[in-house]
């Protein structure tokens, strides 16, 4: 399927799920219209909101921040990720050693840590991005680990018997074996990154899409909530459109890469 067929398809498919959503709110099909729109609102009073909002400068305020605190914890969590799942890869013994306490790690609630991050970091920037570092590292570093570990012993054998070093063997088997596995995990660490950012902000902040759609909550602005998931939504698929092209650069070696997507 070509580009712009897929985007057609695409396309259509949002088309017709706003189509249900609008027939579901003004039509009587599961009761009274007003009351379905207390829960739902309506696609185009969302869509209307969503263009108000951008109309003024004060949703620019709020995604500055939450871009901010989105962009840090998938940086500081992925790279420690990387690191880290490289290092425990190549060490057998370091990942013995170290396993119950990762996996200890991995099984802590996030939601319970938030409010001991706002406590140690108080209520601006960094207790979010606490919160979102813890997301997106786990995932980055077991999906790295388990690359480089996949990596095929007779190409390993073959590397070594051609007189690569450790240094070389690192830039040149393990790397690129890594890089498919690492990007995978990348892919689903945006969104994680962002939740991270957001739920901080819904517990405790003055600014930032969470914040504001805590805000709208709170008086039971349906349509308000709606539109901030909204603009999470695009928020996500442009920062995970980024990531993408990172990926089709460094990934041009793989075999169907040009046309994958």
């Amino acid at each position: 399927m070509s580009r712009a067929a897929l985007l057609a398809c695409q396309v259509v498919v949002g088309l017709v799920m706003l189509a249900v959503w609008h027939a579901v709110t003004v039509y009587p099909i599961f009761g009274a219209p007003k009351q379905v729109q207390f829960f739902f609102s309506t696609p185009l009073d969302v869509i209307a909101r969503v263009v108000r909002e951008f109309s003024g400068t004060e949703i620019w305020r709020h995604l500055f921040i939450t871009l901010q605190e989105t962009l840090l914890a998938f940086l500081f969590g992925a790279g420690g990720g990387i690191v880290v799942g490289f290092i425990f890869a190549r060490s057998d013994v370091v990942a013995a050693i170290f396993d119950p306490y990762i996996k200890a790690a991995n099984a802590l609630p996030r939601v319970v840590l938030a409010p001991i991050f706002a406590l140690w970091f108080g209520l601006g920037i960094w207790s979010k991005v606490a919160l979102g570092f813890t997301l997106v590292f786990f995932i980055v570093f077991f999906n790295v680990y388990q690359g480089v570990r996949e990596v095929s012993p007779v190409v390993l054998a073959n590397a070594r018997m051609l007189g690569m070093n450790g240094r070389q063997l690192l830039r040149h088997v393990y790397w690129p074996a890594a890089l498919t596995w690492m990007f995978s995990s990348l892919h689903t660490s945006v969104g994680f990154a962002l939740v991270g950012a957001v739920v901080g902000e819904y517990l405790g902040a003055s600014a930032g899409l969470g914040y504001k759609i805590h805000e709208a909550e709170s008086v039971f602005d349906v349509t308000g909530v709606f539109a901030g998931m909204a603009i999470l939504s695009a928020f996500v698929i442009a920062i995970d459109a980024l990531v993408t092209l990172a990926e089709n650069r460094l990934l041009a070696w793989r075999p169907g890469q040009g046309g994958a997507r």
